[in-house]
């Protein structure tokens, strides 16, 4: 006689990057907006087209001052946002105290995108061994919103023109047939969402086709271990 047995597993799942993703409130996008609308004015605005690899011929990647009367509420959400991250990494993975870590905006840009712009695979360098990067939308245009990401790559569909990739690994067609989860992921920007990543995390922004203005801002942040004071040993 054979006897059934009924067996049942767990699925662990291994994950191979955290990525945080929140919404800033319509009055920041607003600030910031009304920051870089005055900034694109003054003639003495800053490019930072010398130290990014983004290819933007038409638009302009400008310095930003995280701690502009218009721009330092949206400096301490980011700084906010990243305690929580190193936060929650940390107690995933049962390690220790986050009050050691001195977390601050370490530089920010703008990224002005037009027809054609856009940016190759990268990442980011801070001067922190622990360190978060962030990107908030400002403005996208029309076409890019209207596109169907669910849609197939064929008969040049376009449906990634203007979108953010997260690359963590080599992706190719027989993935799923030999159960390999995906390495990389297609976000469409929308105004007023945030995301944040580790500053290792390569990425690369298509280019898209059309009138109107990708606006983005961009910001490095730093996780620095407090230094421990005599009295404190």
């Amino acid at each position: 006689m054979v006897l059934e047995r009924t067996m049942k597993g767990a699925i662990v799942p291994l994950p191979a990057i955290w990525l945080m993703k929140t919404k800033a409130p319509t009055d920041i996008v607003e600030d910031i907006n009304k920051y870089l609308d005055n900034l694109l004015k003054e003639d003495e605005r800053k490019s930072q087209a010398g130290t990014l690899v983004g290819q933007i011929k038409k638009g302009e990647q400008l310095t930003v001052d995280h701690t502009h009367e218009d721009v330092k509420e949206l400096s301490s959400v980011l700084c906010m946002c990243a305690k929580q991250y190193i936060e929650a990494f940390f107690q995933r993975h049962n390690q220790a105290a986050l009050s050691e870590r001195e977390i601050q905006v370490y530089e920010m840009w703008s990224v002005h995108s037009y027809e054609g712009d856009y940016n190759p695979l990268h990442d980011h360098g801070v001067p922190s061994i622990m360190g978060l990067s962030c990107i908030l939308y400002l403005k996208v245009p029309k076409q890019i919103l209207d596109t169907d990401v669910t849609s197939h790559l064929f008969d040049s569909s376009g449906v990634q023109d203007g979108h953010l990739v997260f690359n963590y690994g080599i992706d190719s067609q027989l993935d799923y047939e030999r159960l390999k989860p995906p390495s990389s992921i297609l976000i469409k920007p929308r105004v007023g969402e945030i995301y944040i990543f580790p500053s290792w995390l390569q990425h690369m922004v298509f280019p898209f086709s059309g009138e109107g203005e990708r606006r983005s801002l961009s910001a490095n942040i730093t996780a620095q271990r407090k230094e421990i004071k005599q009295e404190e040993i």
